[in-house]
């Protein structure tokens, strides 16, 4: 328990002024996120399948409201400011609270979810625990797999951009086991056409990332070097000027 609560200060004390709790400073990358960053229908319908008839679902890292669903009592807990004042009106106000310290009783909770965030946690462990303390039903996580990332098309042309995200994100195993009890693991297959400006839902369409908004809607980048991204910007304008398809340089398959 002490080192429990050790883990939940340190996260605490770690935030960025504008209230980001994990590596990336969404006080600066986070500016016009929700231009980029959109839910796909095809992964929502996944998501919603996964909270089965849960009525109340807590949203743990909400951001700025991607995949809440709109049939469903949620509530949203993220800790950064930038990303709760770009929550479109139609969705509840999100409370400003971490992963490691949810301040809801046991079993509050039909379902809860968290997408894309793990990898911001100060401690998953901790954070995947008070999901479950809070939950009734099921806990869904939606994540990356680090040892597919490089599999990703960009691995040929940022590689240190896949390498940091591939340090960043955790194991699903590892994400599993923390979870404990009867855990499924599933694939969620990117759609060419994906709405939802992450990295990988680039593959259909790589000449988009060459926007600086859509990179920095993707966190990775906001840990590499920018020569990293200016190397990027010119080597696949290069290919897609010549007609070479980025995408067969590495596979996008997931």
């Amino acid at each position: 328990m002490g080192a429990a609560r050790l883990a939940m200060v340190v996260g605490l004390k770690t935030r960025h002024a504008d209230g980001s709790a994990g590596d990336a400073n969404y006080g600066l990358i986070g500016t016009g996120y929700t231009r980029y960053r959109q839910p796909d229908p095809h992964i929502a319908s996944l998501i919603a399948k996964g909270l089965g008839d849960a009525r109340t679902v807590l949203n743990v890292g909400a951001g700025a409201g991607s995949y809440e669903p709109l049939d469903r009592q949620v509530t949203a807990v993220e800790p950064s400011e930038s990303m709760r004042a770009q929550r479109p009106a139609h969705l509840p106000v999100a409370l400003d609270a971490v992963a490691e310290r949810l301040p809801f009783a046991d079993g509050s909770f039909d379902a809860s979810m968290a997408t894309f965030t793990v990898h911001q946690w100060s401690d998953l462990n901790v954070g995947l625990a008070e999901m479950r303390r809070v939950t009734r039903g099921p806990v869904l996580i939606l994540s990356c797999d680090p040892l597919a990332l490089d599999r990703f098309w960009l691995h040929a042309y940022a590689p240190e951009a896949i390498a940091v995200e591939a340090g960043r994100y955790p194991p699903i195993a590892a994400i599993a086991a923390a979870l404990g009890g009867r855990t499924e693991t599933l694939q969620v297959p990117i759609p060419l056409d994906c709405t939802d400006g992450f990295g990988e839902a680039y593959y259909g369409r790589p000449e988009r990332l060459l926007d600086p908004g859509a990179r920095q809607a993707n966190s990775a980048w906001s840990f590499v070097d920018p020569a990293v991204g200016e190397r990027f910007v010119a080597e696949l304008t290069r290919d897609l000027d010549s007609g070479i398809c980025a995408s067969s340089r590495s596979s996008t398959a997931r």
